[in-house]
């Protein structure tokens, strides 16, 4: 018999794979390619996009018998599902994992297989070795070698914590499919770092485990890949909660099977190595995720061993505990020693004859020992033999010349107040062999400021810097400092996320046409360095050229060529691209994009569905259309311009809709691409075929405008009452409808639930970012949308502003945004007191800024009303917006939460007082809330993800 056709294969691979088309043969290629035989390939796909699966069938009928392919019902956006789904259909006695971008060595399944069949193990673990495979030399690290020094077998994982601790991936073992059956052992799918989980549960279930000495995996690594592997992708936030939950279960896992002492080494690992690699990005964070690390970090670190802090080395138990403390002005200096090893970030304390990272929380004796680094012997060494953190306080470039200031740790005050201090300013070229030269700069200032030596320096890189600009294209800078004729040299650290930008224009030694400037960037410990920019002049070689006859030609022929382009980008060639060609393209899976406002704003539920994706770090692709200018909308998206070609073919190929508005009405949505139509507000307004002017309109344009909202496929609902009005007014189905709230409110239903649970109200950043006293109240004017006629959207405000300010600029500051299609202007007068805050895309932080809310019609109301505090409605002209316009669902002087007032006068007796009227309408509020916002619950954005964009998570 064929042993290729053996019916019960020794070993099943499992070949997991997405859009891996180019690598997929060399992992099933090294499969094949084993000295033992009798071995199957499984390869899983998960769903891709690119042509693998059909890559895995091909290699399936050359290899009949050896290799079967399969291919998931959807993507699961991780590797459990398809490697669990592997398992179902692997008929080996043994079972292997392989990813599709790694291979195996050659005798990997004959050494496992031996070495199981001698000792009867449940569980066989060999080498494991990482190979950066763009590296020049294929530099090869072994993974976590002292642990496969010889061959052993493991009655209890007890018996080697470190290999628990350590090894944690799932690839270079065999197990028993036996017992992967047996204890239902599967990966956790929806969540990274499945294998931490994975391996875990197989080491505890194991009656027996067998380390070998032999390579089996090689883990190919690209050091310089454009995407990143989830592992690596530590800007998300996402990422680090993924990490902390499989902790936990792990933890749980532990403690159901009693092994408390794994644990504890488990805790030690965690310190000084899941941790770390999250710490040392920090630096480069703003403060928004630092505080959601934080938050995240701190509630695991009150389960790790205090006695696990002893075991690990004194700046990463400073670091753990810095963290649990939210203390950033301590903890941002540590993690800058905890990156740079022997770098004295802290100006340190001495007490009792002991020396201590700071001076805070040493009233705790915790914190004491903790803080505790006498025994590191900072307090002996002479200033020459010290590393100093040197932070960069400010960055400016002008006209050549780069200013700088900083500030240097002096600790224990070992640079006396009397001491003489010069400073010089190095830059020199990163690659070694090339430092032709170094450039020094004075340092003009320098000054004695206690705890620190504060410095300043102008830096004429226009002329004083010479690069040759190829080889020589990173420069680093150092500031070498004299303290009474001692030196001692220092790194520029740029802890401050945007701090250094811009480019400098520089003299090359060669030639302009290499490289004529210079950018600041950072480097991976922190550090400030330069980067020459090289810069081709073709253009002006071609500006020059085109002067003579060949120019006019060539101009003639540009004119041309932009009327072509004229005539192929006009709206009815765009709209027949899009369906013609666009449409004809695959759907591509994963692919979303975002709309808020017709491309004005990066705002409302699409981007709090967005960024609840991106929180929950889902593998997806998200194009966000803009209208205007793209700033301020998110970085880590695709923008593409409304109306693009870009954005018509994203469109045609997107796999969701999620938009607040609609999208071009003439597109049609492919039956692929579901549309998530969030809407942007409940109704006061008359909406869609309940106003009058639709009514009155020709059958044919109804019937286009409701082919138009025929594309909804889910429509978003906060209340019953938006069943009656907007669903009616759109003839929308029942199934279409989504009751769920909207997504941008659930900030606010949090808001008001921490402040009912805290009894105090949280202004957070924004208050500080729009300079508001502490001691004033905060008051949002929101209008609605107004007409005024000849096509300007200026909005005139229909009150003094400055006679407000005058009166009340004292105890109120008056927030003004106007609808997006109006805009307003407020007189220089009233600076300080009155804010125009219209530019701001999103009216949510807004609203949970505010202590008071002024509208008139405007939908903001029924948001507003969530957070439980007093409306004030100005409706100085409701006979003309009720009887003449498109007319309401409601009488607002019936219903109105709060007072309706009619004149100016009215109003500003209303605001005298907001604790009264927080009090005499707090009932009616509520009845608001239960009638407009009942099913607002502050869930809305994850149950969207959960319930559409759940397949895409990873792990």
């Amino acid at each position: 018999m064929n042993e290729d056709l053996l019916q019960v294969p020794d070993v099943s691979v499992v070949v997991i794979v997405y859009n891996d088309v180019a690598r997929l043969p060399a992992a099933v290629g090294s499969v094949l390619a084993q000295t033992l035989r009798n071995v199957e390939v499984v390869i899983v796909d998960d769903r891709s996009t690119d042509g693998s699966y059909e890559v895995a069938r091909e290699l399936a009928a050359r290899n009949p018998g050896r290799v079967r392919a399969f291919q998931l019902d959807e993507n699961s956006g991780g590797c459990g599902a398809p490697r669990n789904h592997g398992i179902g259909r692997a008929r080996g006695t043994y079972v292997l994992f392989l990813d599709s971008d790694d291979v195996l060595e050659r005798n990997a399944c004959r050494n496992m297989l031996e070495a199981a069949g001698t000792t009867g193990a449940d569980l066989v673990c060999g080498l494991c070795v990482r190979v950066h495979v763009d590296s020049r030399s294929r530099k090869e690290v072994k993974w976590y070698p002292w642990l496969y020094t010889r061959t052993r077998t493991l009655e209890s994982i007890s018996e080697l914590p470190d290999l628990l601790v350590f090894d944690t991936l799932s690839t270079n073992k065999c197990y028993r499919r036996e017992f992967l059956v047996e204890q239902q052992l599967t990966f956790p799918v929806g969540i990274h770092y499945e294998d931490l989980l994975f391996s875990a549960q197989a080491y505890a279930a194991a009656r027996r485990i067998t380390l070998i000495p032999n390579r089996v995996y090689d883990w190919n690594v690209t050091d310089r890949a454009t995407t990143k592997s989830i592992s690596n992708r530590r800007a998300e936030i996402a990422n680090f909660t993924h990490r902390m939950e499989i902790h936990r279960r792990v933890d749980q896992l532990l403690a159901d099977k009693g092994l408390p002492e794994l644990k504890f080494h488990k805790d030690v690992k965690f310190l000084k190595h899941d941790l770390v690699l999250h710490l040392r990005d920090l630096p480069f964070r703003d403060a928004s995720y630092r505080e959601e690390f934080a938050a995240v970090a701190r509630g695991y670190l009150e389960s790790v061993d205090r006695a696990a802090f002893d075991e690990v080395e004194p700046i990463h138990a400073i670091c753990a505990y810095l963290l649990q403390e939210s203390d950033w002005d301590n903890l941002l200096p540590a993690v800058d020693t905890l990156t740079n090893r022997d770098k004295i970030s802290s100006p340190l304390v001495e007490r009792d004859g002991r020396v201590y990272w700071c001076a805070e929380h040493l009233d705790d004796d915790f914190a004491r020992h903790v803080l505790d680094v006498t025994d590191l012997g900072h307090h002996t060494r002479p200033v020459d033999r010290m590393f100093l953190r040197n932070v960069l306080t400010r960055y400016e470039e002008a006209a050549g010349t780069v200013r700088l200031a900083g500030r240097i740790t002096n600790p224990l005050g070992v640079i006396a107040p009397g001491a003489r201090l010069t400073g010089e300013l190095e830059f020199g070229a990163r690659r070694r062999g090339v430092r032709f030269q170094t450039f020094r700069f004075p340092v003009a200032g320098l000054r004695h400021e206690g705890e620190f030596v504060a410095w300043e320096a102008s830096v004429g890189l226009a002329r004083g810097l010479r690069p040759v600009g190829v080889v020589d294209a990173v420069w680093d800078v150092r500031l070498h400092l004299d303290v009474d004729g001692v030196r001692t040299t220092t790194r520029l650290t740029a802890s401050e996320p945007g701090l250094a930008v811009g480019a400098s224009p520089v003299r090359p030694r060669l030639t302009r046409l290499v490289a004529d400037r210079i950018a600041p960037e950072v480097s991976s410990r922190g550090h400030l360095s330069f980067r020459v920019v090289t810069r081709e002049k073709v253009d002006a070689l071609v500006g020059r050229g085109v002067r003579g006859a060949p120019g006019r030609l060539a101009k003639s022929g540009y004119r041309k060529a932009r009327e072509t382009r004229a005539r192929l980008t006009s709206g009815d060639t765009k709209i027949r691209l899009y369906h013609e060609v666009f449409s004809r393209l695959p759907v591509k899976k994963g692919l979303v994009v975002f709309e808020s406002h017709l491309g004005r704003q990066y705002s409302d539920s699409p981007k709090a569905v967005y960024e609840e994706m991106r929180r929950q770090g889902l593998d997806f692709e998200a194009v966000w259309s803009y209208t205007g200018s793209p700033e301020g909308f998110p970085p880590d998206a695709t923008l593409v311009r409304r109306w693009s070609l870009p954005y018509l073919k994203a469109l045609a190929r997107a796999e969701f809709w999620v938009d607040n508005q609609s999208y071009p009405l003439k597109l049609t949505k492919r039956p692929q691409t579901t549309y998530l139509q969030t809407w942007h507000g409940s109704a006061l307004k008359r909406m869609g075929f309940d106003e009058p002017e639709w009514k009155l309109r020709p059958r044919p344009e109804q019937a286009e405008q409701q082919r138009t909202l025929d594309r909804f496929d889910r429509f978003l609902i906060r209340s019953e009452h938006d069943v009656r009005t907007l669903a009616r007014a759109f003839h929308l189905k029942e199934r279409t409808l989504l009751r769920v709230g909207y997504p941008r409110n659930d900030a606010l239903v949090r808001a008001r639930v921490r402040e009912r649970e805290t009894g105090r109200r949280e202004r957070g950043p924004l208050a500080a970012e729009l300079g508001i006293p502490d001691d004033r109240e905060v008051l949002l004017y929101a209008p609605t949308f107004r007409r005024q006629g000849s096509g300007q959207r200026r909005f005139e405000l229909p009150f003094d502003v400055e006679r407000f300010a005058d009166e009340f600029g004292d105890r109120y500051v008056l927030l003004v945004r106007s609808h997006y299609l109006n805009h307003v202007v407020l007189p220089p007068s009233v600076r300080g007191r009155v804010v125009d805050v219209s530019a701001h895309h999103d009216v949510t932080p807004l609203l949970a800024l505010a202590d008071g809310l002024i509208t008139d019609y405007s939908s903001v109301m029924f948001d507003y009303a969530l957070l439980g505090r007093p409306m004030f409605f100005f409706a100085y002209d409701y006979e003309e917006y009720v009887h003449e316009g498109r007319g309401t669902y409601f009488d607002l002087l019936e219903r109105a939460p709060g007072p309706v007032v009619r004149t100016e006068g009215e109003l500003r007796t209303a605001l005298a007082s907001l604790d009264e009227q927080t009090a005499k309408y707090a009932e009616a509020r509520e009845g608001f809330v239960a009638e407009f916002g009942e099913y607002d619950k502050g869930t809305a954005a994850q149950s969207i993800v959960d319930q559409f964009f759940s397949r895409w998570r990873r792990g």
